[in-house]
Order: structure tokens, then C-alpha cells, then sequence
């Protein structure tokens, strides 16, 4: 028993301070899941009104546009959001199951997150900028300078769309990897009973400049909501992932509280066999 219960105990405390790390940690990502969720849900709604609003205007505006033609047989330019930290659950091999779906070796991959670059490192794959350690307050900034090149490159007729790669926020406990296309915008729908009316539009001062304006300054914040959105699933993995590590925890003291207590019982019942053999055989 001696050596065995000794071996029992330290792996009890092993466990049990594993327990309290994970249990901390669940704490500080549901605290921190609640303040991104808030900020996320009050972006969500106005960069997705956005955006309908530039698909409207790109409906109503010269079908020609040279910004708003998606071109397949070109590069694609991929905002692809992954996570800094670890301990997220699958979070991250979600999106990169998703990625290598859909990339293709021709296309400009801009990684936000340490751990979407070192994956990307391991595996060869060419990244064309990357974002590290963003923080709330400069994210936009970052993610808006990048999103400039992004537009040069369609301008100038590089690539066919501007995509962005991100982790879809349903719930607390349900988020997807989604692929997104920024640039070109999706046709609205129209409603059934608006199809046969046609409105006029007028630009000011003119359509070529509104959509100068217009197209960066919505990319950039849908852009931006999405990485919000992104953030708040990883919290929410994250707290998913340590919730489960810490019921772990418990479930595996128990087992090894169990196995204490009967290998203490069993040394005690053979000491006092031992005990009482050695009564008889002195009697």
C-alpha cells in the first residue's frame, strides 16, 4: 500500500490542481464571452444592414460595374479569422478543414491569428500578410488597411472576389466555419410582390464616386463584424472546451478517491491478518 496509495495521492493532486486551472479558465471565458457577445450582437445587425444596402445599390447601378464582377477562374483574396490562444476546443481545426475545402494555391491568404499562421507555416501554404494579437480596440484599423490592398488587387482585375473565412456565431453552444464572399456582395432578394416595380436611382454626386465611398467603408465593417463574431465563437469553444476538461476532472477524482480509499482499506485489512497471524502463532 505504501508505495501504491503514495502513487494514488500524488496523481489525486495532480488532477485536482488541473481542475482549478480549467475551472478558472471556463470562468474567464464565459466572463469574456459575455462582453464580446454584447459588442458582437450591436455590430452584427448595422454591418449586415450594410451590407444589404451596397447589394441594393450595386442592383440598381450599371450592371458593368468592374468592382462588383466576380471572376472564379481568378485568385480569390481570403481573410481566413483564427484564434491567438489556444485551449478552444476544435475551433481551429474546423476552419482549416473548411479552408482546405475550398483553397486553392493561387489564392492570397491573409491570417488573422498566431495559430492559423503556424498551421499554415507546417504545411507549406503561402500566406500573404498576416494579423497577430489583434485587440478589439486596433482590430479595425489592421483589418481595414488590408482590406484596401484587398480592393486594389480587384480593381486592378488580380483577383475575382474578396472573401473572408470565419467562425459563425448561432449560440452558446453552436458555431460553424463559414466562408463568405465580402466583394462581390450577393443580389438582394427581392420580395415576391416588389418584383415588377422598378425604382429610379439617382447618385450624388454620381454613381462612380458613391461606390468609390460606399464599397470599402461596408466591406470594412462587415468585415470587421465577422471578426467580432469569430471572436465570440472562440470564447464561447473555449469555454465549452474547459467546461467539459473540468467535469473531466471531477469525474476522474472521483475514480481515483475510490481507488485510494480500497487500496487504504485493503493495506488495513492486511496488516491486521498480519497482525493476528502473528497473535496465534506466539499463543
Amino acid at each position: 500500500m505504501p508505495g501504491s496509495g503514495q502513487a494514488i495521492k500524488s496523481r489525486i493532486a495532480s488532477v485536482d490542481s488541473t481542475k482549478k486551472i480549467t475551472n478558472a479558465m471556463q470562468l474567464v471565458a464565459s466572463a469574456k464571452l459575455n462582453k464580446t457577445k454584447a459588442r458582437m450582437e450591436a455590430n452584427r445587425e448595422y454591418a449586415e444592414s450594410l451590407h444589404e444596402l451596397l447589394s441594393m445599390v450595386l442592383a440598381a447601378a450599371e450592371k458593368g460595374h468592374q468592382k462588383m464582377k466576380e471572376d472564379p477562374s481568378k485568385p480569390s483574396f481570403v481573410f481566413v479569422i483564427t484564434s491567438d490562444m489556444g485551449l478552444c476546443g476544435a475551433y481551429n481545426a474546423n476552419l482549416y478543414k473548411k479552408l482546405l475545402k475550398d483553397f486553392r494555391d493561387t489564392d492570397y491568404l491573409v491570417m488573422i491569428g498566431s495559430h492559423g499562421l503556424s498551421w499554415a507555416k507546417a504545411r507549406g501554404i503561402k500566406v500573404w500578410e498576416s494579423l497577430i494579437d489583434l485587440n478589439e480596440d486596433d482590430a479595425y484599423e489592421k483589418l481595414a488597411s488590408e482590406t484596401d490592398r484587398a480592393i486594389k488587387l480587384l480593381e486592378e482585375g488580380k483577383i475575382g472576389a474578396i472573401k473572408v473565412l470565419y467562425t459563425h456565431y448561432k449560440n452558446t453552444l453552436t458555431f460553424e466555419p463559414t466562408m463568405e464572399t465580402l466583394l462581390p456582395p450577393k443580389e438582394p432578394e427581392i420580395q415576391d410582390d416588389r418584383k415588377k416595380m422598378k425604382a429610379v436611382t439617382e447618385f450624388e454626386p454620381n454613381q462612380e464616386e458613391m461606390l468609390d465611398q460606399l464599397i470599402p467603408m461596408i466591406t470594412k465593417s462587415v468585415l470587421y463584424s465577422r471578426f467580432m463574431e469569430s471572436k465570440t465563437s472562440e470564447q464561447a469553444s473555449r469555454r465549452m472546451a474547459m467546461e467539459s476538461a473540468t467535469d473531466n476532472a471531477e469525474e476522474l477524482l472521483n475514480k481515483l478517491n475510490l481507488e485510494y480509499n480500497r487500496a487504504r482499506q485493503s493495506a488495513i485489512t492486511q496488516e491486521i491478518t498480519e497482525i493476528v497471524g502473528g497473535a496465534n502463532a506466539l499463543s
